[in-house]
């Protein structure tokens, strides 16, 4: 499940792109620049739809749907950064407009819900009949973080809990009620993301060194990664595609590097053997395990804002009856601010040797747009 705290820029950006993010299931991505939007296919890169109206902080695609939840970026009274409007992007047409008192932080869809996240208030709404269901007070929530599950049977909202740590409100969207509160870090949040079955969530915070895997249901720790020793911005977090425990977890930072952490699908799931290993928690020995993280250095320009997801892992099994795996191959789509999209593959063997292919780049804004087509 990508991770939607990159979807939100500020209408100051100097990057030409301003808002960036994935659908859902990672088969779309859906850019806002200062002269419209534009829809494109993860798979293929083809521009499927775009308009050109002025600029846009906040563009959210409903799957593969022709429903866009759009903002503007307040650089003409028509596009106010506090309306949000409900696009259908076959009719060209706005569905429904709602709005608010102060600035659009943030917008989250699944098939049921619809979420509208604000500096000190987050609403609930139903999707199909706009109706609001709540309304949640927050701390003042700067950046706009929000983490949204697509899965209706473990539908869950993720905000910030504190400005002075990094503590994260787990709610129920669909019960309309607070499940628990986590203490994930002791500096503010930076980046939040829910894996796309809801039983899972990855935090980072403003010192972005360590990344923190908890369990959902009971708020337990699951796993406890290293970035780095210093500190970095997390631009995003994505979760791979998983019914389960999802097989990975991907981070891109100002750093510029991306960066890959194992959890279901490490090749040689082992103990450490080190002294330390044998004296420490699983979680604390995870994050000091080599073999959990692999980085690509320079993935990207460093301090560009960036936007990524796991679209996808493909799994070798050397004999059907042992389910060895013996490689496994994770595709990974990268958008950028200052105007790329990158596809990378990363292959991992049972020695745990990671190999790296670019497979895909073009530049976002030179596309031609000739051929898009209403979805």
């Amino acid at each position: 499940m990508a991770n939607q705290s990159s979807s939100s820029s500020s209408s100051s950006s100097t990057y030409p792109i301003l808002c960036a993010s994935f659908n859902q299931d990672a088969s779309c991505f859906v850019i806002g620049t200062r002269d419209g939007f534009k829809v494109f296919d993860t798979n293929t890169g083809r521009l499927c739809y775009e308009r050109a109206i002025g600029a846009f902080i906040i563009v959210e695609m409903l799957f593969s749907s022709s429903l866009l939840a759009i903002v503007g970026a307040g650089e003409q009274p028509s596009l106010s950064p506090r309306r949000l409007c409900l696009f259908n992007t076959k009719t060209g047409m706005a569905l429904r407009e709602l709005n608010f008192l102060t600035s659009i932080l943030a917008v989250r869809m699944n098939k049921k819900r619809l979420l509208v996240v604000l500096q000190d208030k987050t609403y609930v709404y139903d999707l199909n009949t706009v109706k609001i269901l709540d309304s949640i007070d927050t701390v003042p929530n700067l950046k706009g973080l929000c983490a949204f599950s697509p899965s209706l049977d473990s539908c869950f909202m993720a905000l910030p809990a504190s400005t002075v740590k990094g503590s994260v409100l787990l709610y129920n969207v669909m019960e309309l009620q607070s499940h628990c509160e986590i203490d994930a870090h002791r500096a503010p949040l930076a980046a939040i993301v829910l894996s796309s079955n809801g039983m899972y969530i990855a935090t980072a915070s403003e010192q972005g060194t360590i990344i923190r895997v908890h369990l959902v249901s009971d708020a337990t720790k699951s796993y406890s990664f290293r970035r780095g020793t210093y500190p970095s911005n997390i631009f995003s977090l994505s979760f791979g595609p998983s019914m389960q425990l999802p097989d990975i977890l991907v981070a891109t930072s100002s750093s510029g590097s991306l960066h890959v952490f194992s959890m279901g699908f490490a090749i040689n799931q082992r103990k450490s053997s080190s002294i330390l290993g044998s004296i420490i928690p699983d979680s604390v020995a995870d994050a000091l395990d080599p073999t959990h993280h692999q980085v690509l250095q320079c993935a990207v320009t460093a301090g560009v804002k960036s936007n990524s997801v796991i679209r996808k892992v493909d799994k070798v099994v050397a004999d059907t009856s042992t389910s060895e795996i013996v490689s496994c191959k994770a595709t990974i789509s990268i958008i950028t601010y200052n105007g790329y999209f990158q596809e990378y593959s990363l292959s991992i063997n049972q020695q745990n040797d990671p190999v790296w292919t670019l497979e895909h780049e073009f530049n976002l804004l030179t596309v031609i747009s000739d051929n898009a087509i209403s979805l």
